[in-house]
């Protein structure tokens, strides 16, 4: 019996150690298999995250659309220069003669709108004139702002033609002495139908500038010379 178990020993060490190695790598499985669950875990709140950041209203980043016609505004610009410098080279070299020419042509084209543009504008002005009411004859103002001036006097000269020269005594105080200050001043008025005659006490009134000296028109005859 001590032999076969010496016999059977070897065999059952290699079933123990074979079966200590599978209970070891079952262990370790054992113990890494919950770290999956983990990896997943994180996998799944950054989905999360990226659908929160979408309801919330974050779009994704859209790739820029091309222009239309696939070229851009500078590049556009850039073809219409070189087609007008194209179009420019292209041109045949003119003489002074036809570069005159063309120009008087311009030039008359011009002109000829402008005429149109101002025969239209008179005849529209024409219109307006019709149609609007007649104007009054527009006569220099009697005298300036505000009311006409009036002063009393005696007539002392009626040579000239209707024209007559009043004498008029100022009589005023010194601002400062209070004394009695008598003055005389002449003035000339507008006699339409020369009815005054030295002596005659007269009232005269402000008016239009009538020649270099005569301001004054007569207004009415206070009282006829005895």
């Amino acid at each position: 019996m001590a032999e076969k178990k010496n016999e059977e020993t070897p065999e059952n060490i290699v079933e123990e150690v074979d079966t200590q190695t599978t209970s070891s790598s079952g262990t370790g499985a054992a113990a890494e298999a919950p770290e999956a669950p983990e990896a997943t875990a994180g996998g799944d709140d950054a989905a999360t995250a990226e659908a929160g950041g979408e309801a919330a209203g974050e779009a994704p980043a859209k790739p820029k659309a091309a222009p239309k016609g696939g070229k851009t505004r500078a590049e556009k610009l850039e073809a219409k220069r070189a087609a007008r410098r194209a179009a420019a080279g292209a041109r045949k070299p003119r003489t002074i003669e036809e570069r005159a020419a063309e120009r008087a042509e311009r030039r008359a084209a011009v002109a000829k709108q402008r005429r149109a543009y101002r025969a239209r504008a008179k005849a529209k002005r024409a219109e307006g004139r019709k149609a609007a009411p007649p104007r009054e004859a527009q006569h220099a103002p009697e005298h300036g702002p505000g009311r006409a001036k009036t002063r009393q006097g005696v007539v002392v000269s009626d040579k000239n033609e209707q024209t007559i020269t009043v004498k008029i005594d100022v009589v005023g105080r010194h601002k400062r002495y209070h004394k009695i200050l008598r003055s005389t001043t002449k003035l000339y008025a507008h006699d339409e139908r020369n009815d005054a005659h030295p002596g005659d006490t007269v009232r005269v009134q402000e008016c239009r500038p009538m020649s270099r000296s005569k301001r004054w028109r007569l207004v009415e005859i206070l009282e006829r010379a005895r």
